[in-house]
């Protein structure tokens, strides 16, 4: 079978996206032809973990480098969208197009070149478009962009033959879209356990560690203000690994304060992230009410494999609330609720042991549901493809094709 991949960030883009679709890719290529249609490479670090192999065939198109400015932002997506039309008109007989969420129009082109090319079109929504968008703000709900959007997007999914979801919220906000439920499938994302296993827990201070983008669609006030509590609190710690839009704020906060048990660092490797990971005592993951079933928190998968609990700050009827309920594994505090989660830090530093537990529970939930062979079997089982899972390799090299 040919089976075309379709988003803008792929190996080696640090970005989560890209991880979860070069996963895939190595899997798929084993048994069937892969090309992959990416921009350039982007948002990188040195060592973003295992290539795709070399039976995998990538496709970057020159499209303009991405900013996170509306304008830079948008004039990227645009010329990346240009080079997958031209791309994928010209590829070899395609049985399958898959696309993912980046940038949010990208499944219209599956759709497309699917309807051009004879060919089935599988979407696998990271966000639900353009849903997200109103829910932080982005652009007003029920207005003209939101409204034509929609019915863009919606359009697409309905002529597509599968919709693969992060979880039952997702689920539930396309069905409230006027989705049909039949051709919507829950599939939850994934960590490796070759690259992330539990270690010691830290001596010292109690480590609260959050890993990732510091978006739009996180809770920061709740965490801000337990920080400023807990100022130069000598048992307490926060550290903040990776970027995003929130964090300069919270580091101007730090410095105006004067708070000196905050540290903040850059992205790490993914061959560093396990390592990185068990710096924490608890694994932070926060999350805006209002986005429940737009975006699910990826995030919660690496954590359960460093065998950490998870911190959550986000609504109840969500993915990691129900995992921390489920699995006993962790700990959810309703966002803006200042005063529940001062005192759970204190009391996990007075009770360490119940780290160790719940780590231990995240760690077992983890190995049964969530580990890299377990997470791509579900995506070939909605595929209706077959592939070989039990060799993780190569870690190597690609073929690579310009325009």
């Amino acid at each position: 079978m040919r089976i075309a991949l379709l988003n803008q960030f792929f190996w080696p883009d640090a970005i989560a996206t890209s991880q979860f679709l070069s996963d895939l890719a190595r899997s798929l290529a084993r048994e069937h032809e892969v090309t992959a249609i990416c921009g350039g490479a982007g948002v990188k670090v040195a060592d973003s973990g295992p290539g795709p192999g070399e039976d995998v065939t990538i496709i970057r198109t020159r499209n303009l480098s991405f900013g996170h400015g509306s304008s830079a932002r948008l004039a990227s997506y645009v010329s990346f969208l240009a080079g997958t039309i031209w791309h994928g008109l010209r590829l070899r007989g395609p049985n399958t197009f898959v696309t993912l969420t980046t940038p949010p129009i990208l499944p219209v082109i599956g759709s497309v070149l699917a309807t051009l090319r004879r060919a089935r079109h599988v979407i696998w929504e990271m966000d639900i478009y353009p849903d997200i968008a109103t829910d932080i703000g982005y652009f007003r709900k029920g207005g003209f962009v939101d409204s034509v959007s929609g019915r863009v997007l919606d359009w697409s999914r309905r002529r597509s033959s599968a919709i693969i979801v992060l979880g039952e919220e997702m689920r539930a906000r396309l069905i409230a879209r006027g989705i049909s439920a039949a051709k919507i499938h829950v599939a939850e994302n994934w960590a490796d356990s070759t690259e992330i296993a539990p270690l010691p827990f830290p001596q010292g201070p109690l480590v609260v560690h959050y890993s990732g983008n510091l978006g739009l669609a996180h809770d920061v006030m709740t965490i801000n203000s337990v920080i400023r509590r807990l100022r130069n609190h000598p048992d307490i710690r926060f550290i903040f690994v990776g970027g995003g839009p929130h964090r300069p704020d919270l580091e101007r906060i730090c410095r105006a304060e004067d708070i000196r048990n905050v540290e903040f660092r850059p992205y790490c490797s993914r061959a560093e992230l396990g390592h990185n990971l068990a710096e924490g005592h608890l694994g932070l993951v926060t999350q805006l009410p209002q986005t429940l079933g737009s975006v699910i928190p990826s995030k919660i998968y690496g954590i359960m494999a460093a065998g950490r609990p998870l911190l959550y700050i986000g609504p109840n009827g969500s993915t990691p609330a129900h995992h921390i309920r489920r699995f006993d594994c962790g700990w959810q505090i309703q966002p803006g609720d200042t005063d529940g989660l001062e005192s759970l830090l204190l009391h996990l530093n007075e009770h360490r042991h119940l780290l160790f537990e719940a780590g231990a529970r995240a760690r077992n939930a983890f190995e049964q549901n969530f580990d890299l062979p377990i997470g791509v079997a579900r995506i070939l089982r909605i595929l209706g493809v077959n592939a070989h899972l039990g060799e993780r390799v190569p870690r190597f090299s690609e073929s690579v094709i310009g325009d």
